[in-house]
């Protein structure tokens, strides 16, 4: 009986990963991917060589040097994402995804040249500034290579399971090479796979950016944080971002602590709880596109949110190892349930010429969350404890969901009757206005919609 439920659970989710992959056929999107791919797993090995780099110019000071590190890669998500977005649709999309990858790959081949560690600092700063335009540029431009939801929903799955397997695959193989070369030559690696991400994006035909009226700089800035704070389905998913932030803040920055410190055990277990964490993710993201089709974004992300929730209060009372293993996965389960599918909100949140715009704020206030949850991680942990510091974001991933509860209607239709006040005779939407002064289409925030209707 045993034997034949787990045939039938292989069929299932075998039939999951196969209907997820067809989205692969679209040539286009193929080698997007692709260049996602390689691009993580060259970032992967820089992260593990730029530990090894950190500790081998400061010795027991590298942890300084990581943590200023990465203070300056979250200072460049979020300052850099919404200005580059601003000039995004100044260039053709190809031309600056291939320029932000040279410019990346430029960046990782200095690396192995550093002697000092401002040198460290001054290139991490070009490096994620180059990765704060990609990224957004880079997701906002799938949508037009996949109009069809379903596809696009199964696009966001993939994606969501490459990030996973690169955690996974990046230390494997960075072991690997480091048997055979210095961790200077994984700066190469890392070159490599910002220039085969360059080249694929070169392979194909990008969809070409809609026109967009001339604005202001100031406008163009700030218009992606605008819309999105004033479309109440996004300020609920920036409630949910804080709450995945608190989950995987607990993961990222205290698992070793767990691990190592408390049950003094081996760096091989703290790799695997990790595993366990990843493992969850990509579970997740195989089922996702199955069950977005029956249960809407909201209902699943605050359910991914629960469960992100229920894992903190949980960790209260963790007493071992054993314990730790299928809690790490139910946090990685959640985090991708709630995580993956705010590409579908942000998509349905903004006409196409928004969309690098929006995606950037979307990157931009995202890292914000992880910038609050990451010290107070580090710092409830060195200064109260474990227990308290799971208690204590548990408290803040509540006040979170609670946010997004009230902030984001249950009751969320894309097409909303509302009036225009003062339009010209001549604006399509005349057409459309009744005798009542009242019209109804699908809703953003645009020119002409600056604000969301009231109920």
């Amino acid at each position: 009986m045993h034997l034949k439920n787990s045939r039938k659970s292989f069929v299932i989710y075998s039939e999951f990963i196969l209907t997820m992959l067809t989205v692969l056929a679209n040539r286009t999107y193929r080698h997007l991917f692709l260049a996602q791919v390689v691009a993580l797993i060259g970032t992967g090995l820089a992260t593990v060589a730029l530990g090894l780099l950190a500790f081998d110019l400061a010795g027991g000071n590298a942890g300084q040097i990581l943590g200023t590190a990465l203070a300056i890669k979250m200072a460049a998500y979020i300052g850099v994402a919404p200005i580059a977005a601003a000039f995004a649709n100044r260039w053709p999309r190809k031309n600056l995804l291939v320029a932000l990858d040279l410019v990346r790959a430029t960046v990782a081949l200095a690396l192995p040249f550093v002697t000092q560690v401002w040198q460290i600092y001054i290139l991490i700063f070009f490096l994620q500034s180059a990765s704060a335009a990609f990224t957004p540029t880079f997701q906002a431009t799938i949508p037009d290579v996949l109009p069809n939801e379903e596809d696009y929903t199964n696009a966001l799955s993939l994606s969501r399971l490459a990030y996973d397997l690169e955690s996974v695959a990046s230390p494997m193989l960075a072991a690997v090479l480091l048997t055979f070369i210095s961790f200077h030559g994984m700066f190469i690696g890392t070159t490599i796979g910002f220039l085969a991400s360059a080249a694929l994006v070169v392979s194909v035909l990008l969809p070409k950016a809609p026109p967009v009226p001339e604005r202001k700089v100031l406008d163009r800035t700030t218009r992606g944080i605008r819309i999105y704070l004033s479309t109440p389905r996004l300020r609920g998913l920036l409630a949910l971002n804080l709450v995945a932030a608190c989950g995987s803040a607990m993961v990222i920055i205290n698992t070793v602590v767990l691990v190592q410190g408390t049950f003094g055990l081996t760096q091989r277990a703290t790799a695997l709880a990790f595993v366990f964490f990843g493992g969850g993710s990509m579970l997740s993201a195989i089922t996702l596109p199955r069950i977005l089709k029956n249960v809407p974004d909201r209902s699943a992300m605050l359910f991914g949110a629960s469960i992100l929730l229920v894992c903190l209060f949980l960790g209260v009372f963790i007493e071992s190892y054993a314990t730790l293993l299928p809690l790490w996965c139910a946090f990685g389960i959640g985090y991708s349930l709630l995580q993956t599918p705010s590409g579908r909100l942000l998509r349905r949140s903004s006409h196409a010429e928004d969309r690098p715009a929006l995606f950037a704020a979307q990157f931009a206030l995202s890292h914000a969350c992880w910038l609050i949850t990451y010290p107070l991680a580090g710092w409830l942990g060195a200064g109260l404890g474990l227990q308290w510091t799971f208690g204590g974001l548990g408290i803040l991933a509540a006040v979170a969901i609670m946010i997004s509860f009230m902030v984001w209607p249950k009751n969320d239709p894309e097409s909303i009757p509302h009036i225009h006040d003062n339009l010209p005779n001549e604006d399509a939407h005349t057409n459309l206005v009744n005798q009542s002064g009242r019209h109804e289409h699908v809703f953003m925030i645009d020119d002409l919609h600056s604000r969301w209707p009231k109920n």
